[in-house]
């Protein structure tokens, strides 16, 4: 190793985690608005958003599975440095980090349990860009309705059908981050 996954987290941990959290949690709570990360510098090809996000919620305790196309040592690397999350597999993970490619299909993912629903993972998928030109979405958070680029739809419609149970995803982009949580509605 050459030191670089000692590089890229965030400048002012406690201020950045607080930010990057509050933006997270507005896009889960407001599904199809798209937000701003900032603060990270994760290894490429990661964005700067998806850095943000597994600063901020992967821990020692949140094992994290990555798609074939982020499963390097240098990534491997710069997590490991800066969460301590551990490695796992599809099936054993909590958070998931790909593209949609490398994350489909998504039938091996946790997807919770009746008694226990939030032992479900969330997917962080990197995406070309995030965009609200898409679907409509229906659901908690939304007034109406509301829009969001997906890189389909059949997958996110029988994710919903499984709720309260099903897997939550963050959308992330450059600094853009948009979610879609398993109770919302893709119509």
């Amino acid at each position: 190793m050459d030191g670089s996954h000692l590089q890229g987290g965030f400048a002012d941990p406690a201020i950045d985690a607080a930010r990057a959290f509050r933006s997270v949690m507005d896009a889960m709570a407001r599904p199809g608005q798209i937000y701003t990360l900032q603060g990270a510098a994760p290894p490429q090809p990661i964005s700067v958003a998806a850095g943000a996000v597994i600063l901020t919620l992967c821990d020692a305790d949140t094992p994290i599975f990555l798609g074939p196309n982020l499963d390097t040592p240098g990534i491997q690397a710069w997590i490991a440095f800066h969460t301590g999350a551990p490695f796992a597999g599809r099936s054993e993970c909590m958070f998931a980090l790909g593209n949609w490619s490398s994350l489909t299909p998504l039938e091996d993912f946790p997807h919770g349990r009746s008694d226990y629903p939030d032992r479900s993972a969330t997917l962080i998928v990197e995406m070309p860009e995030i965009s609200v030109n898409g679907p409509t979405l229906r659901g908690p958070g939304i007034q109406g309705s509301a829009t969001l680029a997906l890189p389909e739809t059949v997958s996110f419609r029988r994710n919903h059908a499984m709720s309260p149970c099903g897997l939550d995803f963050i959308f992330t982009s450059g600094n853009d981050v948009a979610a879609l949580p398993r109770s919302t509605e893709v119509i």
